[in-house]
């Protein structure tokens, strides 16, 4: 992460291509404050470690489960990856095009980023064409 820049860098990515993400300042303020203060230490420069000593870094798949977890306290009977699909929809509520969501689900081409989107033919239309609804 690079706090100066307010971004973070994603190494490991589905498709294997490198990434940048822009992160809020207040995301920052509470990234610094956990890393100065209430991080366990440990030898490992991973974000999220296990609870107890000898704090490991915590797997990919646990913070897919705790996400499940939460989601399913919220009453949401989805799984975590469905977050990518509600990212690219709303990406795309907001008017954002297709061309735009692609780059920022960081897929390498257009037929992957249709995959996520499960609109109505009014809204593909304005998206596609950039027709008024």
């Amino acid at each position: 992460i690079s706090f100066k820049k307010g971004e973070l860098a994603l190494t490991k990515r589905k498709g294997g291509n490198p990434g940048t993400l822009p992160v809020a300042e207040n995301t920052i303020k509470a990234i610094a404050l956990y890393l100065s203060k209430d991080r366990p230490k440990s030898l490992s420069r991973a974000f999220f470690l296990t609870h107890h000593f000898p704090y490991h870094p915590v797997s990919s798949n646990t913070v897919t489960g705790y996400i499940s977890k939460a989601m399913k306290a919220a009453g949401l009977s989805s799984s975590a990856y469905w977050l990518r699909h509600t990212y690219a929809q709303n990406l795309l509520h907001i008017g954002r095009s297709i061309y735009e969501v692609k780059e920022m689900m960081g897929h390498q081409n257009i037929q992957s980023t249709h995959r996520y989107l499960h609109i109505n033919t009014e809204l593909m239309r304005k998206v596609l064409f950039d027709e008024e609804l």
